[in-house]
Parts: structure tokens; sequence; C-alpha cells
């Protein structure tokens, strides 16, 4: 290999004839060429061995050189970096306008259809330290939950005890089962929008029509066995950047007032203090510092409703999905929105509707933000698998984690 007078460099092939690149080596590099040059070795095996130029290491001159035509090389032959890359831009969202049913005709999954394999690496980027949170919460018969839900139950189905008095099965008699093996079952009664959970498209309807997200009437999709579109089985695996806004900890409380509405400027305020941009793509959590409350399993419901009716505003929902282009939103409360909803508004739940219906951005709730705010963990990889129950408008009892 030599460097000729133009600046290009010559390679020897196999039967020893020199050829000429037409690339120089500033214009295939596209940086100076006083850059700093690492790992040099990587770089060189890299490159196929047949491709490879025979350089004479006399100096460092001759050596920097070398790293160099590498550099190069590797320029003019982008199949030798790796596998493609997945591009991180996100589909469908508009500024100003947001989401909406965007997604075609049959579409169940609304806004997180933004998610792909490029996000998917970006978010995972953010868990470089290896540490794993926690965001779910205990569920017990006791727990406390939104008043328009059923109460839950936990039954014993079959016990050691229970089972060998009787002795309704052949294969726990004694000539076979010499260890006594026997097994707990319970059967559980509980609500699909219990604990921390997602809520699903399908779980909140609007007009004479009863319809949901992408025109899905009623009429037409609804059974005796649960939603049959967009019901809990059509939301994928969330994974992506996770941000999380204290809003609790931005005002120095506690637990935030009741009913107190979360704003716009509580979101830039947050932001700021937290050092932390919002980008589109992210699933933002808000903490205002109920699950503080929650206890053991939640059961104290007098102390937990006060707070739970803090949450953000109609106002601050389109903020976030029109202007930063949040695929997914949530909070640490039962319902994300301040209860009641304020005068004027067309719904008793206008943030769900707005949400849901209207952009097909699914809802976060109860999720378990304080370890978070203690280590001030603002920004980590977001990973939340719902449970796939044919029918069930939310993924319930769940058990999210942020990792960083």
């Amino acid at each position: 290999m030599s460097i000729n007078s133009t600046g290009h460099y010559l390679v020897q092939n196999d039967n020893g004839h020199s050829r000429a690149s037409s690339t120089s080596l500033g214009a295939s590099l596209g940086r100076p060429m006083s850059c700093r040059i690492a790992s040099v070795d990587w770089l060189v095996r890299t490159i196929p061995q047949q491709e490879i130029p025979v350089i004479k290491r006399r100096d460092c001159c001759v050596a920097a050189l070398s790293a160099l035509v590498v550099i190069a090389w590797l320029s003019a032959h982008p199949q030798a970096e790796g596998k493609k890359q997945t591009s991180t831009k996100i589909a469908g969202w508009k500024r100003d306008v947001g989401w909406g049913w965007i997604w075609g005709p049959n579409d169940e999954v609304g806004a997180l259809n933004a998610m792909n394999a490029g996000t998917t690496k970006a978010a995972l980027q953010l868990a470089d330290q290896g540490q794993v949170y926690d965001l779910g919460i205990t569920y017990s018969r006791n727990s406390y939950k939104w008043p328009g839900h059923s109460p839950g139950e936990i039954m014993t189905y079959r016990t050691p005890e229970g089972t060998s008095r009787q002795k309704d099965h052949d294969f726990i008699a004694p000539e076979v089962n010499s260890s006594g093996t026997r097994w707990h079952s319970c059967a559980l009664f509980i609500n699909d929008n219990v604990a921390t959970q997602i809520d699903g498209l399908a779980h909140v309807t609007v007009g004479k029509d009863h319809h949901w997200y992408n025109g899905y009437k009623e009429a037409e999709w609804g059974g005796d066995f649960g939603v049959r579109k967009c019901d809990a089985t059509t939301i994928p695996p969330v994974i992506g950047r996770g941000v999380m806004l204290d809003i609790a900890g931005l005002h120095g409380v506690r637990t935030l007032p009741p009913h107190y509405g979360i704003s716009p400027k509580d979101v830039d305020n947050a932001t700021k203090a937290q050092g932390i941009r919002l980008r589109p793509g992210d699933i933002v959590l808000f903490r205002t510092g109920t699950l503080s409350l929650w206890g053991k399993d939640g059961s104290d419901h007098p102390l937990l409703a006060d707070a739970d009716s803090a949450g953000i505003t109609l106002q601050t929902a389109k903020y976030l999905v029109e202007k930063f282009g949040a695929i997914m939103v949530g909070s640490d409360t039962s319902g994300l929105e301040v209860a009641p909803a304020p005068e004027g508004s067309d719904s008793f739940i206008p943030v769900h509707k707005y949400l849901l219906v209207e952009q097909g951005v699914h809802i976060a709730e109860f999720h378990y933000l304080e370890d978070l705010a203690k280590d001030k963990v603002y920004e980590f990889c977001y990973v939340g698998i719902t449970n796939k129950i044919a029918g069930s408008t939310a993924g319930f009892t769940m058990r999210p984690l942020a990792i960083r």
C-alpha cells in the first residue's frame, strides 16, 4: 500500500498489481486527516482477509496512515460494519395533531404501532447500569380501586388436605404416590382494571353507538365474554424510553393535594428541574405521590382516595400527545386524570376519552414510582407486558419494569 501524489491510496492485489482507489482519503473519511484514530486492530479484523492491504509498519507515521486507509475502506464497504441499523424515526405522528385513527380500518394497536426495532434498541441502550425498578404494586382482595370496577376475590380451589379428604384423583393414591405429593390451586374472581395496569383501547366508549377507538361499535364488536376488538391481547409488549415526571417532588410534597390538576406548566417545570426533554415515542409517567400511601396492599381506602383524585388535565394530555408525541401516558393513580372532571367537560373522564378513543394512546395506571423518585431516576428503559386474556379490556395486575 502506498499513497500517490493526488492523495489516493494504492492497494496491492493478489496478483501483485496495484490499483488506485477512486476516493481520496479526505473525501472517503469525511473528516480532517488529523482525526483521532482508535481501535485500529478491531477495524482491521472487520475486513475480509483477501482485501486487507499489506502494510509495512516502518514507523508510527505509516501506522497512522494505515489506520486511515482501514477507515476509508470501511466507508467504501458499509456491509462490513455489521447488521443494518433500523431507523428510530417515529412514524405516524404529526405535531399539533398527534396520532388518531391513522393506521388503517382494521387497526387495534393505536400509537404503539410507532414502536419498531430502532426505538427498542434505543430504549435498551438506556439500561446501561443494569438496575431494575419494579413498577408493580401488590394486589389483594382488600386493595383500593376505582369505584366503577368490581371487587376481587381470591379463593382456594384445591389444597393438600382437601385433596387427601376428597380422594377424587386416582393419581394421588398412596400406591402410586408414595411421596405424598400434593398442590395448591386458587380460583380468581378479579376485575380486569385493578392494580398496575395498561388500559386497552376498548376500555372507554363514546356516543349513542358506544364506539371506541377506530370506530369499533358495541353493536358489532361487543360480547358476553369481553370485547372482540382492541382487547388486551392486542397490546404489544411495550418497550420504549420511559420518562418519569415527579410532580409531587417538584412541589416539595409527599402527595399532591386532592383534585390537583397537573398542567402543561407543571410538565415544563418538571422537565426543566429534572434536566430532561420529552421526545416523540416516549412513555410518560407522572408521580403524584399516591402510592407512597399504598402500604402492604392498598387497604386504607379513605387515605388513598383523596390523593388518588390528583391527575393530569385534558390540556396536559393534548400537550403530551400533540406537542411531544407520547405513545403512552400514565401515573401512579387509578385513573391518571384529575377528578372530578372540570365543569363544562363533555365527559366525566375527558382524558380517557381523548387518549384512548380519539388518539389511540394507551393509559398506564397505578405504576409504582416511589423508588425512581428516591433515586432521582427520570429516564429509563420501560418494559411493560400485559396478560394475554381474550376479551379483557386492560392488562391488569402487571409488573412493569424500569431499567437503567
